[in-house]
């Protein structure tokens, strides 16, 4: 079940969780560490950000441009002998360490490797938000052990947004529409449709409408690596736009408030 803290984070909140950001240098890329970055940053703040890995090995070189400039605390982990992985002891330590502070609200934990689903569940045994970053490779084991699990492929620096050059008047229209994404959609991934439907069934209230921030958490208590970039659309409430023929949508002033709340029910 995914932590009630998260949730409120995932469309609009300000974030709050105190974060501790810990990095497998052996499983990530240094390409995606600025979206990363700015992706954890929606969530909390990364109080800790750590990185394990063999940095005299050529295939970290990548890492050592980018740990100044992000402020990454490497942790040196020489490679005691030929097949095991000492670098994935080192971060579980640390985590425990960490952990044990109790000054932390919840981990990041940026690997593709599933040797770290173990450390997920006990972290969340511990009442702690976990969120996992990793490729499309990591197996289902580790990204559903996270409350909320980020494809780093949707992380990658994309073309300029055309935004930035348009006219203003342009970019007024264009706030009223549901906007898709720079991020490349894989043609192998087909949208989970009948998943989407039944997760807004459990959503809805009595009338059969679902709040937008009822229906994503539900979404990601069932599948932590639900993510509307996948699928082209920056955020959950552009999918839901522009998928007319599923949804029918509804904006609704929250009480006592001037903001619009989004409402949804299947169409």
């Amino acid at each position: 079940m995914a932590s009630p803290r998260l949730v409120a984070k995932i469309e609009s909140e300000e974030p709050s969780l105190r974060l501790a950001v810990l990095i497998d240098a052996d499983n990530a890329q240094a390409a995606v560490i600025e979206g990363m970055l700015a992706e954890i940053a929606r969530f909390g703040e990364a109080t800790v950000k750590r990185i394990y890995g063999d940095f005299t090995s050529p295939s970290s070189s990548s890492w050592k441009k980018v740990l100044q400039l992000y402020a990454i605390k490497p942790v040196q982990q020489f490679a005691y002998t030929t097949g095991k992985n000492a670098t994935d002891s080192a971060l579980i330590i640390d985590a425990m360490d960490l952990l044990y502070t109790r000054k932390f609200d919840g981990f990041c934990l940026i690997t593709s490797d599933s040797d770290f689903t173990g450390l997920a569940m006990r972290l969340r045994e511990e009442g702690l938000t976990v969120l996992g970053f990793g490729e499309k490779k990591t197996p289902d084991a580790f990204r559903n052990a996270c409350h909320k699990f980020v494809f780093t492929e949707v992380l990658r620096p994309s073309i300029v947004a055309e935004s930035v050059s348009m006219p203003p008047k342009a970019r007024t229209e264009q706030t009223n529409t549901p906007q898709q994404s720079t991020t490349e959609v894989d043609p192998k991934i087909e949208f989970p449709r009948q998943f989407v439907l039944t997760a807004l069934e459990q959503s809805i209230d009595d009338t059969g409408w679902a709040q937008l921030g009822t229906f994503g958490s539900y979404l990601t208590k069932l599948k932590p690596d639900f993510d509307s970039r996948l699928y082209g659309y920056k955020k959950l409430s552009d999918l839901v736009k522009a998928k007319t023929d599923l949804f029918v949508t509804e904006e609704r002033l929250a009480p006592g408030s001037n903001q619009k709340v989004l409402y949804l029910r299947a169409k």
